[in-house]
């Protein structure tokens, strides 16, 4: 992991190789979480670039990070998802139950369970918005607790405490169905 601060106070002095070290170090992780979002390669490469573009005007702004700048990054790549979905609510995309199911990775071992995959993602769907967002970030991107919190903007406790009611939610669920 790069050393945040001093890299973003070379980008704030118009260091070109800062600046490609910010989009080296974060441009897969961005386009990973949109691409988990959206479910389409063109529209996350165009959003991640519109990340990137909102990075630079804030670095140049010399805008201060209320958390630390990965979790800021991650929060303006949520918003643009959101908005981006706002603008186009018609657009049929793979819904956020799907993704959920992609991101776990659970098909295999649910099926030898007996839980069929339109179960989970009926369940999932069940969740509420925060508790799929937990599980994206914690188990699709595999980010650390500590990390979630600073995206969702919540405390580390409730993170920890909105993660075991969304698994004890999902397993509630999935008992009922099964």
């Amino acid at each position: 992991m790069v050393d945040e601060r001093a890299l973003l106070r070379r980008a704030q002095a118009y260091d070109e190789k800062a600046l490609a070290e910010l989009y080296d170090e974060y441009a897969p992780l961005i386009y990973s979480y949109i691409y988990r979002r959206v479910q389409d390669a063109h529209l996350a490469e165009d959003l991640t670039s519109d990340v990137f573009l909102k990075t630079l005007e804030a670095i140049y702004a010399e805008q201060e990070w209320h958390t630390s700048f990965r979790a800021w990054i991650y929060r303006v790549a949520h918003n643009l998802v959101v908005d981006h979905y706002r603008k186009r609510p018609s657009t049929p995309v793979l819904s956020l139950e799907e993704q959920l199911v992609a991101d776990l990775d659970v098909s295999e071992s649910m099926e030898t369970e007996g839980v069929a995959l339109n179960q989970l993602q009926f369940a999932i769907s069940q969740l509420t918005p925060e508790q799929q967002q937990v599980l994206v970030l914690r188990f699709g991107e595999q980010l650390k607790t500590k990390e979630v919190a600073e995206i969702m903007e919540k405390t580390v406790g409730s993170i920890e405490a909105l993660q075991h009611r969304a698994l004890d939610a999902l397993r509630r669920l999935l008992k009922d169905v099964v």
